[in-house]
């Protein structure tokens, strides 16, 4: 594999570790309750999101008969962005 790739997989790696780690500190980080609002508006919705998303992969492998596979690293990467992007429209919104 070339080297820009390499750095270019090696940047996407770490903007995803600091989702992952922004996504579990604001969920577990106190606050007053326009802010656990905040955060449980943004938590319903990325699970909304990430459940409907399955349910769709499982009735498509279902009506092509494919087994069903998924790799939890890309789901996990998948559920921070929603939840940040979710978190920062939230706290637009709610003036946060």
């Amino acid at each position: 594999m070339p080297v820009p790739a390499q750095m270019f997989l090696g940047v996407v790696f770490l903007v995803f570790a600091a989702l992952d780690i922004i996504m579990l500190i604001s969920l577990l980080k106190p606050g007053d309750e326009r802010n656990q609002t905040i955060v449980w508006k943004a938590s319903s919705f990325t699970l909304f999101a990430t459940v409907g998303a399955k349910v769709i992969d499982v009735i498509e492998n279902f009506v092509r008969s494919q087994p069903m596979t998924a790799n939890p690293f890309i789901q996990l990467e998948v559920a921070a962005i929603i939840y940040c992007l979710s978190l920062v429209y939230y706290k637009e919104r709610h003036g946060g």
